[in-house]
């Protein structure tokens, strides 16, 4: 698997933002995680191929603050994915 370059927090906003767009692969892995109650460090350590016990708090903060804006993205940010684009 590809670890996609991130952030340690995703960019706080209530719009979409152009990373929210290039992580959305992420994000669906995220919650496909959450969902089947995968503990969250195998899954920091598939998908941001960091090590949970060589510096859990990052690990833990980069983990919990893009599941949370994935689930932002299921409640609020899908519906801008859904509008049309203006070129």
């Amino acid at each position: 698997m590809t670890i996609v370059a991130f952030q340690d927090c995703p960019p706080e906003s209530g719009r979409l933002t152009a990373y929210d767009e290039s992580h959305l692969a992420l994000y669906i892995r995220l919650l496909d995680a959450a969902a089947e109650g995968a503990d969250w460090r195998e899954a920091v350590q598939v998908l941001f191929g960091l090590d949970p016990d060589r510096d859990p708090d990052r690990a833990r903060m980069v983990h919990d603050s893009h599941l949370a804006r994935a689930r932002w993205m299921t409640t609020t940010g899908y519906r801008e994915l859904l509008r049309p684009r203006v070129s």
